[in-house]
């Protein structure tokens, strides 16, 4: 499961996934197994989970973020830009409080390819990660849909207000900046993990003041996507896959350079290895 680990320092904490549940003694038994492979991919009850927490979290984060903007665009302007980026910073942060010991609190599929791309989350749960995220923004904006009818209904999708390709270098530049401050404050053992959701939902909410006039500021392609299936309205889609995924595997690799190491420079670059950080107990993945 996701959890919290305090580091030896009281006030430092990472964020894990445990790839296996069933212990070290199960996977030696695996080992020997031919049929361990299929065995390991199969759903077991604390993965399920992980998806469902997944699933319900994004709903509620779409749900409320993009409530908030047709609630603004059928009111006059009611809830304010500053308004709107503050209902989507403060969601992210209730969310990850709420979720992020059982699922690790992705929310975003470009969060989760990031983890997996810097080894940080395993490749083989990608798929369902990034359906159960995506299943749960469709099935939010289509809570939407039917509760706001006639002219009350607006797109609540994403659409660059000016050229494509400032939209799309707009998505990458924020959506970097999120997946840092992400692997900053939930992999360092320095950071003070307690205040993780702080820190990632402050992050939100700047990228939604200044970006969201831009490129409507997703950082997030299920936020975009789930809109876009039901509005039937897939216009421009490309940058709001493309800008935050390729954003975010940037932002975790940058920070992964970074990252403090006690090996020298030659050993850096023979190895490799702070690319591969993972945690000392065994079966678990830093995320």
């Amino acid at each position: 499961m996701a959890e919290i680990l305090s580091g030896v320092n009281r006030g430092a904490a990472v964020h894990t996934v445990d790839v296996d549940d069933d212990g070290d003694q199960n996977r030696k038994s695996q080992d020997s197994d031919p049929r361990s492979s299929s065995r390991n991919c199969s759903l077991t009850v604390p993965f399920i989970q992980k998806l469902i927490a997944e699933a319900l979290a994004t709903y509620f984060l779409i749900f409320a973020g993009c409530g908030a903007v047709t609630v603004n665009a059928d009111n006059d302007n009611v809830v304010t830009l500053p308004g709107i980026a503050l209902v989507w910073g403060l969601v992210v942060v209730v969310m990850i409080y709420s979720v992020g010991h059982i699922s690790g609190a992705h929310f975003n599929p470009a969060v989760t390819v990031a983890f997996a791309s810097s080894k940080r989350f395993p490749w083989k749960h990608v798929p369902a990660y990034i359906g159960a995220q995506v299943i749960g923004s469709t099935l939010a904006a289509g809570t939407l849909h039917l509760l706001f009818t006639g002219r009350h209904r607006h797109f609540v999708g994403t659409l660059p207000s000016g050229s494509d390709m400032q939209s799309l270098v707009m998505e990458f530049i924020i959506t970097f900046y999120l997946m840092f401050v992400i692997s900053a404050v939930a992999t360092d053992n320095r950071a003070i993990g307690e205040l993780a959701g702080l820190a990632i939902g402050s992050t939100v909410l700047l990228n939604v003041i200044f970006a969201g006039p831009v490129s409507a500021a997703s950082m997030n392609p299920a936020r975009s996507l789930g809109p876009a299936i039901i509005w039937n309205n897939y216009k421009r889609i490309w940058i709001y896959l493309l800008g935050p995924t390729a954003g975010a595997i940037a932002g975790a690799w940058a920070h992964n350079i970074l990252r403090f190491t006690d090996k020298s420079l030659p050993q850096i670059t023979k190895t490799a290895s702070f690319f591969n950080t993972t945690s000392t107990r065994n079966n678990l993945y830093i995320i």
